[in-house]
C-alpha cells in the first residue's frame, strides 16, 4: 500500500536538511567536497542485487523551478514512481530516475546548476545507491542539461558505468551561451553561461579525468538543426572524447521542430536498454 506522503508535493530550491532526508527507499543523504545535499531517486523495480541498472537524469526543469510544488505536473512520490516503473517496462531493465539539485524533491538550487557541486552531489549518490542496493553497474542515461550531468559524472572518474549515454547534450558552456544569446539578439555577458553563472562546471574541459574502462561506449545522439545545444557542439565534445582514446560515439537521430531538441522513436531509452544488456 502506498505509504504516506506519496501524493504530496515534492519540494523544489530546498537547503539540504538531513533531519527530513529519512526515505530509505526515495532518499540519499551525502557529502561531498563542496557540500551537503538530500538526494530523491524513484524506482519502482526491484534493485536489490540487480546487475546493471540505468539510471536516469531529466533536463534542465528552468519553468518548473518558479511554480508553487503542487502545481508542476508529476511532482510527487507516487508519479515519479510510476515513470520509472514505465521506463523499466519498456527498458526490460530497472531504470532509477535520480533528481537533479533542487528538482523533485532533492535539495539544493536548480537555478546553480552546472556548477561544480551539482556534479559532486549526484556523484556522491551514486556511490551510495550502489551500495544500498548492492547494484552491480549503471547505465547512465541523460537528455540536454541531464546530458551535461551524464558526461560531468564520467569526467569524475567512474569505472562502475558500463555505458553512458547523452542525448541533445550541452557542452562548451559558455560558447553555447554565446551562441544561444546571439540567436536571440541578446548581448554578449563573457564568461557568464545561459544561466548567468560563472565558472561553470563543462564536462569539455575535464575530460582527462575519465576513467579508461575498455569496451565502455560514451554514445552521443542529437540532431543537427538542435536550436537548445548547438550540435556543433555536440560534435566538438565528440571529437575531443575520441581524440583522448576514449570509445565514443556520435549518432545523428531525428526530432521534433521546430527546435530539434528533443528526439523522436526514444531513441536515448532504447539505445541504454541496448548497452544494459549481458
Amino acid at each position: 500500500m502506498p505509504g504516506p506522503g506519496e501524493d504530496s508535493p515534492l519540494l523544489w530550491n530546498t537547503p539540504a536538511d538531513q533531519v527530513r532526508c529519512v526515505d530509505s527507499a526515495s532518499a540519499l543523504w551525502v557529502e561531498f567536497a563542496s557540500g551537503q545535499a538530500c538526494i530523491r531517486y524513484f524506482s519502482a523495480s526491484p534493485l536489490q542485487g540487480a546487475p546493471v541498472v540505468i539510471v536516469m537524469f531529466h533536463g534542465d526543469r528552468t519553468i518548473e523551478m518558479h511554480r508553487a510544488p503542487q502545481a508542476i505536473a508529476g511532482n510527487t512520490l507516487r508519479a515519479k514512481d510510476q515513470q520509472a516503473a514505465a521506463l523499466s517496462r519498456r527498458a526490460g531493465v530497472p531504470v532509477v530516475i535520480v533528481a537533479r539539485p533542487g528538482t523533485y524533491g532533492s535539495s539544493g538550487n536548480h537555478g546553480q546548476r552546472r556548477q561544480a557541486s551539482e556534479f559532486q552531489a549526484l556523484d556522491a549518490a551514486l556511490d551510495q545507491l550502489r551500495q544500498r542496493h548492492t547494484i552491480g553497474r549503471f547505465v547512465l542515461l541523460g537528455h540536454s542539461g541531464g546530458a551535461t550531468v551524464v558526461a560531468a559524472l564520467m569526467t569524475l572518474g567512474r569505472k562502475d558505468v558500463k555505458c553512458a549515454v547523452m542525448t541533445s547534450g550541452a557542452f562548451a558552456l559558455l560558447e553555447r551561451a554565446q551562441m544561444i544569446r546571439r540567436s536571440k539578439g541578446l548581448p554578449a555577458r563573457d564568461g557568464r553561461d545561459t544561466n548567468g553563472l560563472l565558472h561553470p562546471y563543462d564536462p569539455l574541459q575535464h575530460i582527462d579525468g575519465i576513467a579508461r574502462v575498455p569496451g565502455r561506449p560514451l554514445i552521443l545522439i542529437g540532431n543537427r538543426k538542435d536550436q537548445v545545444s548547438p550540435f556543433v557542439l555536440q560534435e566538438r565534445f565528440y571529437q575531443a572524447l575520441r581524440d583522448a582514446g576514449l570509445e565514443a560515439r556520435l549518432i545523428e537521430a531525428p526530432a521534433f521542430g521546430p527546435a530539434f531538441h528533443q528526439l523522436r522513436d526514444d531513441i536515448g531509452l532504447k539505445t541504454a536498454a541496448q548497452c544494459a544488456q549481458p
